[in-house]
């Protein structure tokens, strides 16, 4: 595995960098993760599911002690997507709540859960057999 350094405020992924882009994940991927990151998101990981799902290519999980950390998160990685050049969610789900909310940008879906909720539905490893990204 390659690790890539990191820059403020952002993160970058740690994975094999085939394409010698940098992260290795697309930019607007790296745009909410930096979003997360930004607001200290726990645990970020982007999950590449295209192989293996028709609806999208990307997963990005993240998630905080609490909703209202999980609110800001979601609003930020909005942002940072914007702010890189991406259009707003096709689709946003949960943020009332802020249990799990869901950020759909279609290349790529945005997971921000309140942490009990991630550790029980667990994505990660529901979707254990595909790519693995994590973010430092």
């Amino acid at each position: 595995m390659t690790s890539v350094q990191r820059t403020s405020p952002g993160v970058r992924a740690r994975l094999p960098d085939p394409n010698g882009t940098g992260s290795g994940v697309p930019p607007l991927v790296q745009a909410a993760a930096d979003g997360a990151a930004e607001m200290s998101a726990e645990r970020i990981v982007a999950l590449d599911v295209g192989d293996v799902l028709a609806i999208t290519d990307w997963f990005v999980i993240a998630s905080a002690p609490n909703v209202r950390r999980v609110r800001r998160i979601a609003e930020l990685m909005e942002a940072k997507v914007k702010a890189a050049g991406g259009g707003a969610p096709i689709r946003t789900e949960g943020l009332h709540e802020a249990q799990w909310v869901l950020l759909d940008f279609g290349e790529f879906v945005a997971h921000v859960f309140h942490e009990p909720s991630r550790e029980y539905y667990d994505l990660e490893r529901l979707w254990s057999d595909v790519p693995r990204h994590v973010f430092d």
